[in-house]
């Protein structure tokens, strides 16, 4: 896997983009992370580049976006023994947490049924056509592949676990050549604050699970709105908690266990927020309990999940005695 082959494309129609002013930082930010062997808490990238360079070469004859199984090969035929390898190899980068996939006759059972949320928000939101997007917190991609099923014109995808991004990189192996070698999506191993302020270049910003891991939301939601161009779209999905405008959960210690989880607000006082942060056109779109249809231990992700993280007598509360997850989409636009 040569990233450097991988992201030209990019910069290519970056410098062509109102988003030219990222080529100042964005290649040296990519150099620094491939030249480096950063271990983290499920291997290295060193690790996992030679894995995705040893997995199987199979070309599959057809790919579908927009199934809620993102399909890989659906109906070619491979050999045992091929497809042993293949499992093998995905395997190794353990926890998958977003999807599902199905490559050939495998199917990656995610610890997230990420389709249901997509399934929630798709046809709520301004059409993706033709569209450049930014999806922050992207995880393994599964959201942004659908974006590109959608008809988006570019999609990059932010996702700073080293981990989450190979698996990106493990799954584009086997669609990159099904779609002639010419694909819209690119992931950054990069945080959101690594972009520069004032962009002004997305059409579309996706921001989901991410608010309630930041110190400052303010900071975030001011951030996401500099990204976007006049009239574009933010589409927020976060934590929210039952209440009154003003009221926000500022957890103890610790929320369904997570323990980087500072700000989770009413609906009406994240409304509130975008407002004060210069947001118009707020709607919210959507708001759903977080079930064990959604999220749960799978044999892709043998740790932790939903189940564990709530009250066992009271599956209304997490453990810690808050109320259960739920989550809203909101849609705001940039004036």
């Amino acid at each position: 896997m040569n990233h450097k082959d991988i992201y030209e494309p990019l910069y290519k129609d970056l410098a062509e983009s109102h988003l030219k002013r990222w080529l100042n930082t964005l290649p040296q930010q990519i150099e620094e992370i491939f030249n480096k062997n950063i271990p983290g808490k499920h291997g290295s990238l060193e690790t996992w580049l030679e894995t995705i360079a040893e997995l199987p070469d199979i070309t599959p004859s057809t790919v579908n976006l927009n199934s809620p199984q993102i399909e890989i090969g659906k109906s070619d035929i491979v050999d045992k023994k091929t497809m042993s390898e293949l499992e093998s190899k995905l395997r190794q980068f353990e926890p998958w947490r977003k999807g599902p996939y199905q490559l050939f006759s495998l199917d990656i059972d995610t610890e997230w049924r990420s389709d249901l949320k997509w399934d929630r928000l798709i046809d709520k939101i301004e059409p993706l056509e033709g569209r450049r997007v930014l999806d922050v917190g992207c995880g393994s991609g599964y959201h942004s592949w659908r974006m590109v099923g959608k008809g988006a014109r570019l999609v990059i995808g932010l996702e700073p676990y080293l981990l989450y991004t190979m698996q990106f990189y493990a799954i584009r192996k086997y669609i990159f050549p099904a779609l002639n070698n010419c694909c819209p999506l690119y992931i950054l191993p990069l945080t959101f604050e690594q972009v520069p302020q004032n962009l002004q270049g997305f059409d579309t910003i996706f921001s989901m699970g991410v608010l309630y891991h930041r110190k400052s939301p303010f900071e975030h939601l001011i951030g996401l709105k500099s990204a976007l161009r006049q009239g574009g779209q933010l589409v927020l999905e976060t934590l929210i908690v039952d209440g009154a405008k003003g009221y926000s959960l500022v957890p103890d210690d610790r929320y369904a266990k997570m323990s980087n989880v500072w700000f989770i607000p009413t609906v009406d006082t994240l409304i509130h927020w975008l407002q004060r942060c210069g947001f118009v056109d707020i709607e919210l779109i959507d708001v759903a309990v977080t079930t064990s249809a959604e999220q749960r231990r799978t044999d892709w992700a043998k740790f932790e999940s939903l189940n564990d993280f709530l009250d066992p007598k009271n599956n209304s509360k997490t453990i810690e005695g808050y109320q259960a997850p739920t989550r809203a989409v909101i849609t705001a636009k940039r004036s």
